[in-house]
This record gives C-alpha cells, sequence and structure tokens, in this order.
C-alpha cells in the first residue's frame, strides 16, 4: 500500500486542477499505515486519553484493533458509536457547554477522513478564510485585520444560539 504521505500529497496536488474528479477514495480507508498516522495525530492532543462511549482509550490501540476497524469498513459492518455526552465549564461564566466525546475507533477514523478530505480541500479554501483551518486561527485572522482593515462604519457581534427574540 502507498504511504499516506504520498496518497494526501497527491490529493492535494490534484485538487489545484478543477477537471479532476476523485476516484475511489474509500479504499485510502483500507490502508493501516492511515490509522498509525492517525494514531499520532490525535495520541499527543489534550483528551486523546478520555474513554470514549465504548469505555475505551487510546492507550489500548494495537493493530488488531486497526484491522477489526477496516475489516469493519469491508464488508459495510461499521457503526460509528453515540458520542458520550459531557458538559464542561464555560471561561468566565458559571454556564457549561456541551461536548461529545466519541469512542477511540470513531476518533481514529474521523482523524483519518479529515486527513483525506483537507488535503482534497485545503489547496481550493481563500486565503481570508481562517475558521478551522490548519495553521490559520481567530489570531492569523486579527492579525490580517491589523495589516488590512481600513474601517467601518459599523459592526455587528451576536450569539446565534443565545439570541432570543
Amino acid at each position: 500500500m502507498r504511504s499516506p504521505e504520498n496518497v494526501l500529497k497527491s490529493l492535494s496536488e490534484k485538487a489545484k486542477n478543477k477537471e479532476y474528479r476523485y476516484e475511489r477514495l474509500y479504499r485510502n480507508l483500507y490502508n493501516p499505515e492511515f490509522y498509525l498516522l492517525a494514531y499520532q495525530n490525535i495520541a499527543t492532543s489534550q483528551g486523546s486519553m478520555t474513554a470514549g462511549a465504548d469505555g475505551f482509550t487510546l492507550d489500548g490501540m494495537s493493530m488488531e484493533r486497526i484491522e477489526k476497524l477496516i475489516q469493519k469498513l469491508r464488508d459495510h459492518s461499521y457503526q460509528p458509536n453515540p458520542a458520550r455526552r459531557v458538559y464542561i465549564a464555560k471561561k468566565n461564566s458559571s454556564k457549561k457547554r456541551p461536548l461529545g466525546i466519541p469512542s477511540t475507533d470513531d476518533k481514529l477514523l474521523q482523524e483519518v477522513v479529515r486527513m483525506i478530505l483537507e488535503a482534497i480541500y485545503e489547496p481550493t479554501f481563500s486565503d481570508n478564510s481562517h475558521g478551522f483551518r490548519p495553521k490559520r486561527s481567530c489570531h492569523t485572522a486579527l492579525k490580517e485585520i491589523v495589516t488590512l482593515f481600513t474601517g467601518a462604519k459599523w459592526i455587528i457581534e451576536g450569539d446565534i444560539k443565545a439570541w432570543e427574540m
């Protein structure tokens, strides 16, 4: 099987060609090397060892577990588990916000799919888009505003979830 790094690089290069149509992307989900790379990506993140809805953590990850997950994908028997719902405190507030914690297998599969989709779509995104992108954040957006912003007559700010009529 091709290394995930080579596959992702190839997907990114093809993304620049608007005429190109991807085929058989699903087969990448059968490559155990993708899951090892996904494990590396998520194992170091804060909360990665939190047990999911299935009670397992990343600590118990093995090639056997990866192979079982791949087999379920191959025979189309894979079913994601419901996320475990916990409520965490909001900063500077007494309110709490919901947080869904997926099962470990779901986290791993989500990371593989994220890597593939990011390789395809990241090259086509606008440079002015900063939300939920690699090496971009609200801080990079603010830096861009400082250098490019020339002024405004009015600004509207709101929280749609908390907004009531």
